[in-house]
């Protein structure tokens, strides 16, 4: 929702929580990122002066009352951040199952001043919270009645508030595009993948692997897309009749293709079209019986909810966590009770009742045998994995392949990102679909004018998708000084349509290419750039492949660090990140990783800066926290250095506290690609696939592709919701050429949350946040342009 001119910005220094208690429970399943959650939830509440207390073991405990409910300092949250699971506990609870424990739990709130819950868990636990909140009145009626309350605190905690937050490894809750613990678990599901498929590779074997969802296929389907398994089954979206011959005879086809391995990822929850369960054993033994493949199941079991929580999910829940609160401050006794959550990029608040009543709807289209309304149902987010997974796994036959006699090129432009093999894998294989002919251009621009090209099938990006880096060869070389040599390969080669996958330099090249159009016919084609950068620095994307793999790493990498600081106490460690001059990955690392500072170029800062940090730093050693971790974006100021920094701390904090530097240099660019960049990068290509095939066809005048209007040369990127192609020649308005990055950065907003989180005094816009919108059914039309 757009301001408009009369509505003065919302601050949220002018939301007071003085007076206010709030009480926060984890409850339901455990998920990674409840936390982060918690962590989030207590830290903005007392940073608003309101009271917060801990209800330890969910419901059961807030039904017991007593030790289980304690208020809470800041450092009550530290180092909890990293830790997966939930450290004040979850609990299933039958007493609150009943009126009695309700009354007791009312009572427990009430003698502590709690009229404000923070909930965090399944729909379950949700449902739960809001049958409490629309009891409490007459629950505290009955409290007075039996002289366990007086009247004055009738009155004084008339209503109950109450704020949700979706906390489970299923994302099966509907209006929220990813529930905390979700890209956790896939990551989980993937590490198990990526190691099973080396030794099925060697032993030419069919693994089954059974992963968790009773009710919901989002881990199978969206784990299936990630590692190009070959069949998959989840309860949403049942295989038709004779699934059994056709699972064979492609499994059977991708052996004679010289496949060495089969993966099939059941859900757990996997019904046929009768509803009867299809177990992973029944798969396997169908398998042996039909095809007598050298066969093994995987149950990864629990596996999923452990471990520590990805980049993706602290930040998730540290925004949730705020937001929540926020919510939480701004209630009145008319507002419904609201799960907080993330719609594409954007936090939005949802009725709880209107999410939950959706959640049920899809399980009975699933009860009644509507199984293309309960995919519909579950969001667009959804849909859109299935659809890409069904272009993706299945080729057709080549009789029955349209031919279009089209060459499309597809090449990787810029520095290497984990991601661009899954986006070149989609690229293909969709191109294919469409009845063009591939090929691949090795080694950038430069390879394309040296005719390094070649046709590319079906089975040459088979298990793409796992490997990092750029199997294709990329060089950051631009196209200006080969327009000759490369018009020259278009036409020897007639290309007809050239999409590119890389990072500023691919879209600086189809800058100089669609300049190049008045002097050379060949490159009016239509030409489509994929973002794939770990710098996330390119005009008209929220997002860029590789940029979640790299935050991982910085991650991953803090979390160390932030542990070999255990034993030596008092330590302030100094990392420097990568990105050029765009500070996405050192706010965002610093978000993850709960760092005290990040020094970005976006944001200048000065001595008097540095100097506060220290003393910030130096009240922090005086607490029970006696660490602290600055990152620093590599370009952030030519001056500040990382050494000078770190000198500088160092000389300022004698006495206090000693310091070590770190640079992470090139590790961010390797790695196996995290699931999100997977899934990221085959989505957003297979898109930009379907563009060129519709390009070509409008473009299409006796016999020649010829496309020279400035909307045949796209950007495809996403933003806040949707993903919208934008021609590159729009987008050079909005951006900073000097230092390659976008003139507006979305992320910046996300700037004073790390603030807060590590105490420091802020201002921070919530004009964003606030507006309860309402759950809708999407469109089919729109599920094409859907989130990732």
């Amino acid at each position: 929702p757009r301001r408009t001119m009369d509505h003065q910005p919302k601050f949220f220094e002018n939301l007071s929580g003085t007076g206010k208690a709030i009480g926060v429970l984890t409850s339901g399943g455990d998920a990674q990122g409840m936390n982060a959650a918690v962590r989030a939830v207590v830290r903005m509440g007392i940073y608003v002066k309101a009271k917060v207390y801990f209800v330890y073991e969910g419901y059961q405990g807030m039904v017991d009352g007593g030790d289980n409910i304690v208020e809470v300092s800041w450092e009550s949250v530290s180092s909890i951040l990293q830790v997966g699971g939930t450290v004040i506990g979850s609990a299933r609870c039958k007493a609150f199952r009943t009126r009695e424990g309700r009354l007791q739990a009312a009572y427990n709130l009430v003698q502590r001043g709690i009229t404000n819950l923070c909930v965090i868990g399944g729909d379950g636990s949700l449902t739960g919270a809001n049958l409490f909140r629309e009891e409490w009145s007459g629950l505290l009626e009955e409290l007075a009645q039996k002289g366990k309350i007086d009247e004055e605190a009738v009155k004084k905690y008339a209503y109950l508030n109450i704020v949700g937050m979706v906390g489970s490894i299923d994302n099966d809750f509907c209006g929220t595009d990813m529930t905390i613990g979700t890209d956790s678990a896939l990551h989980r599901i993937i590490e198990v993948v990526d190691a099973i498929m080396t030794t099925a590779q060697s032993h030419q074997r069919t693994f089954v692997l059974e992963v968790m969802g009773r009710h919901c296929g989002y881990l199978a389907l969206v784990s299936a897309l990630a590692c190009g398994a070959d069949w998959v089954f989840i309860p949403e979206y049942p295989p038709e009749e004779g699934w059994e011959d056709s699972m064979c005879v492609k499994l059977s086809e991708n052996r004679a293709r010289k496949k060495r391995l089969n993966i099939i990822i059941v859900a757990e929850g996997a019904i046929d079209c009768h509803n009867k369960p299809i177990t992973s054993e029944k798969v396997k033994d169908l398998v042996v019986q039909r095809l007598g493949f050298d066969t093994r199941v995987t149950i990864l079991g629990h596996v999923q909810r452990g471990g520590t929580p990805s980049a993706f999910d602290r930040i998730l829940a540290s925004r949730m966590g705020v937001e929540a609160v926020l919510a939480l401050l701004e209630a009145t006794p008319d507002t419904p009770a609201c799960v907080v959550s993330l719609s594409g990029n954007q936090a939005v608040r949802l009725p709880l009742m209107e999410c939950v009543q959706m959640t049920q709807e899809v399980q009975k289209a699933m009860d009644e045998g509507r199984f293309v309304e309960a995919v519909r149902l579950r969001g667009r987010s959804f849909e859109n994995n299935l659809n890409t997974y069904k272009l993706l796994s299945h080729k057709r036959p080549d009789a029955e392949l349209p031919k279009t006699n089209f060459n499309v090129a597809v090449l990787n432009v810029g520095a290497p990102a984990a991601g661009m093999n899954a986006a070149v894998r989609a690229a293909v294989r969709v191109g294919i679909t469409e009845g063009h002919k591939m090929f691949a251009i090795i080694d950038g621009f430069e390879g394309f004018a040296r005719g390094k090209i070649k046709e590319i099938s079906w089975g040459d990006v088979g298990g793409w998708t796992g490997q990092g880096g750029s199997i294709l060869g990329t060089k950051r070389t631009l196209p200006a000084k080969y327009l000759e040599k490369i018009a020259d390969q278009m036409r020897t080669n007639n290309i007809n349509a050239l999409m590119v996958i890389g990072g500023f330099e691919a879209y600086l090249g189809l800058l100089e290419l669609s300049a190049a159009r008045e002097k050379y016919d060949e490159f009016c084609v239509p030409m489509v750039m994929v973002p794939a950068t770990v710098s996330n620095n390119v005009p008209g994307s929220d997002f860029s492949i590789g940029a979640d793999t790299a935050l991982n790493t910085i991650t991953d990498t803090c979390d160390r660090i932030k542990q070999s600081a255990s034993g030596t106490k008092r330590r302030v460690f100094i990392i420097e990140t990568m990105g050029g001059y765009c500070g996405y990955l050192a706010n965002m690392g610093a978000l993850a990783a709960g760092a005290d500072a990040a020094y970005i170029f976006e944001e200048q800062f000065d001595i008097r800066e540095l100097q506060a940090n220290v003393e910030h730093l130096t009240e922090k050693m005086k607490t029970s926290i006696q660490r602290g971790l600055v990152l620093r974006n590599e370009n952030s100021n030519e001056n500040y250095t990382t050494d000078f920094i770190y000198q500088l701390y160092s000389e300022e904090g004698k006495g206090v506290f000693d310091c070590r530097k770190n640079v992470l240099g090139h590790m961010q660019q390797g790695g196996a690609p995290s699931p999100f960049d997977r899934n990221f990068g085959t989505k957003i290509s297979a898109k930009a696939m379907q563009w060129i095939s519709k390009k070509l066809k409008e473009t299409y005048r006796k016999g020649k592709v010829f496309a020279n209007t400035d909307d045949s040369v796209c950007l495809l990127g996403m933003r806040r919701r949707n993903l919208v192609f934008q021609p590159v020649a729009e987008l050079k308005n909005e951006t900073d050429f000097v230092h390659r990055i976008p003139k507006e950065q979305w992320w910046l907003k996300l700037r004073p949350l790390m603030k807060i989180l590590a105490k420091y005094k802020t201002s921070y816009d919530v004009s964003d946040s606030g507006q309860l919108e309402h759950v809708t059914m999407h469109s089919p039309k729109e599920a094409e342009t859907g989130a990732i």
